[in-house]
C-alpha cells in the first residue's frame, strides 16, 4: 500500500506541460487543422470543427508553430495579407506549402482553443531584423509600420504572444550550430525580441538535443541572464536506430519492453539538465521546456517518408503517460511540454482522413491526466520516484479539493492490487477510468474508432483507504473528493 496520509504538495504543475506542438509537416496543418472556409469539412473561418471540439475536451493550453524544423526556413511575410506567397517545404517531403495558413489563422486556431501562443522564430535562414518585424506585427499597437501592417490585414488589436522561441534546433536542421555559435546569436536575435504595451513575451532559448550536456551547459553559462526557458528535445524511439525505428503497430515483446525502458530514460535527461541549469539558476527562474517529445516509428506503408504518419497502440498510451508523470515529478523546473505532434504527425492526439476523425490512445490518456494541469503536486513518501510493483508508476495530484491518482502498468501479462491510503476519508468518486486494450498492437483505426478507449474502472473504498485493480498494459485515473 502506498501511504499518502502524511504527503506533501511540493510544487505545481504547470498546465503547459500538457502542450501540443502543430508543424506544417505532412497532413498536420493542412487537413488535419486547416480546411478552409469554403470546405465541406465543417469548420469555423476555416478550421475544422471536430478537431477543435476534440482539443477542447482534454484542455489544450497552448500550441506551439510553426515548427520545428519547418520554423527556420519559414518567412512570415509570404503567410499573412490576401496575396500568400508559396514556398518549398524541403524538410518535410519537398512539398509546395501555399501559406495560406499563417499567422493570422494561427492566432484563430488559438482563440478557437482558448490556447496560448508558443511561436518560434526564424533563426536559421532568417535575418534578426525579420524577427523583429514578426514580433511588431503580432503585439505592437502603435501608427508604426508593421503594425499599420497588421490592420491593413483585418486585425485592429494586437495578438497576445506569451512565448516566443529563438530558433529550433540551431545544432540540427535549424543551422548545424555549434553552442558557443548559437549562444551568441540568440543573446543577439533575442535582444530585439521586444515587449510592446502590456504584452510580455517569455524568451526560449533553442536547448539541447537528448543528452548533449554541454549544450546546456555553455548556454546556461553563456545566456541564462538573457532567457526565460531553455528547450529540450528527445524522442522515444524502439530501437534507437534512426534509419530503422520500427513499425507502430507491429513489434513483439522486446520492442514493447525496450520502448518502455528508452521513455524512462527521460527521468535521467531531466535530471542531468536540471542540475547543470541549477548551477548557473538556482533560483530556478528559467523553465526547463521539453518542447518535442514522444515516439517516433518508421512511416505507415504507403505513405509519403516525409510526411511521418504512424499509428499509436496502447504502447503510444504508455509512452504518454510515463513521460507525463516524469514531466510532474520535475515540475519545479519542467513548466512546460509540447508532445510531437497534436493531428496527423508522429504520436499524435488525432488522425484525420478526409472528414473522419479518429481519437488515439494518446489522446485518450491526456483526457485521463487533465485535471492534473495547474494542480499541486504530491510526493510520495519518501521522496519516491513515483514507482510502485515492480512495473508501474504513478502521478498524485490534489485541486479543488480532490485528489488525482493516474497510474500506469507497462507489463504485458500481469495486473497490479493498487492500494493507497488517503489523507482524509473518501466523500465521493468523481472519475474512476481505465484505458487498456485486448492486445498489445490494437490501435483505433476510422473503421473502428473505439477499439481502444477508457472505461469505468471498479473502485472499492473503506474509509480512507482505496483500492483498485490495474490491468496489464493500462492506464488509469481515480480522483477522489475528501474531508
Amino acid at each position: 500500500m502506498i501511504d499518502l496520509s502524511a504527503s506533501a504538495s511540493t510544487h505545481r504543475i504547470d498546465r503547459r506541460v500538457y502542450g501540443q506542438f502543430a508543424e506544417h509537416l505532412g497532413r498536420c496543418i493542412y487537413e488535419g487543422v486547416w480546411v478552409g472556409a469554403d470546405s465541406g469539412i465543417p469548420n469555423k473561418n476555416g478550421i475544422r470543427t471536430d478537431v477543435v471540439d476534440a482539443l477542447r475536451h482534454i484542455k489544450v493550453p497552448l500550441v506551439r508553430w510553426p515548427g520545428g524544423c519547418f520554423a527556420d526556413e519559414y518567412h512570415w511575410l509570404k503567410g499573412v495579407g490576401d496575396e500568400r506567397q508559396p514556398m518549398v517545404n524541403t524538410h518535410w517531403g519537398g512539398v509546395v506549402e501555399s501559406n495560406e495558413f499563417g499567422t493570422h489563422e494561427y492566432f484563430e486556431l488559438l482563440d478557437q482553443l482558448d490556447a496560448e501562443a508558443y511561436i518560434n522564430g526564424n533563426v536559421g535562414s532568417g535575418t534578426v531584423a525579420e524577427m523583429q518585424d514578426w514580433v511588431e506585427y503580432m503585439t505592437l499597437d502603435h501608427t508604426a509600420p508593421m503594425a499599420e501592417l497588421r490592420k491593413r490585414h483585418g486585425r485592429e488589436q494586437p495578438f497576445k504572444l506569451e512565448f516566443f522561441g529563438v530558433g529550433n534546433e540551431s545544432w540540427g536542421c535549424g543551422g548545424n550550430m555549434l553552442p558557443l555559435h548559437y549562444a551568441n546569436q540568440y543573446r543577439q536575435f533575442q535582444t530585439y525580441v521586444r515587449n510592446y504595451g502590456d504584452n510580455r513575451i517569455s524568451k526560449i532559448a533553442c536547448g539541447a538535443n537528448s543528452d548533449d550536456y554541454e549544450w546546456t551547459e555553455v548556454l546556461m553559462a553563456r545566456a541564462a541572464g538573457h532567457m526565460d526557458g531553455l528547450s529540450l528535445h528527445y524522442y522515444t524511439l524502439p530501437t534507437g536506430d534512426w534509419d530503422a525505428k520500427g513499425s507502430a503497430t507491429d513489434f513483439d515483446e522486446h520492442g514493447w519492453y525496450e520502448t518502455i525502458r528508452q521513455t524512462r530514460r527521460m527521468d535521467e535527461l531531466l535530471t542531468r539538465h536540471s542540475a547543470i541549469m541549477d548551477t548557473y539558476d538556482p533560483a530556478k527562474r528559467v523553465s526547463l521546456i521539453v518542447d518535442e517529445w514522444g515516439t517516433w516509428y518508421d512511416v505507415e506503408q504507403g505513405t509519403n517518408p516525409g510526411f511521418l504518419y504512424q499509428q499509436s497502440t496502447m504502447r503510444d498510451a504508455l509512452v504518454a503517460a510515463l513521460n507525463l508523470n516524469i514531466f510532474h515529478r520535475h515540475g519545479a523546473r519542467v513548466r512546460m511540454a509540447n508532445i510531437a505532434q497534436m493531428v496527423n504527425v508522429l504520436q499524435a492526439m488525432l488522425l484525420t482522413d478526409g472528414s473522419r476523425m479518429v481519437k488515439t490512445p494518446t489522446y485518450h490518456v491526456f483526457d485521463l491526466y487533465s485535471d492534473h494541469q495547474d494542480a499541486d503536486f504530491v510526493g510520495l513518501p519518501g521522496g519516491g520516484a513515483g514507482a510502485f510493483d515492480s512495473h508501474g508508476d504513478v502521478t498524485v495530484s490534489r485541486k479543488d479539493g480532490a485528489l488525482t491518482i493516474s497510474t500506469a502498468n507497462w507489463h504485458l501479462e500481469r495486473g497490479i492490487d493498487a492500494a493507497f491510503d488517503l489523507p482524509a476519508n473518501v466523500t465521493e468518486v468523481l472519475r474512476a477510468e481505465v484505458l487498456t486494450s485486448a492486445a498489445p498492437t490494437v490501435h483505433n483505426t476510422f473503421d473502428a474508432p473505439d477499439a481502444v478507449r477508457p472505461v469505468e474502472l471498479p473502485v472499492r473504498i473503506d474509509g480512507r483507504t482505496l483500492r483498485f485493480e490495474l490491468p496489464p498494459r493500462s492506464v488509469a485515473t481515480v480522483r477522489v473528493g475528501q474531508r
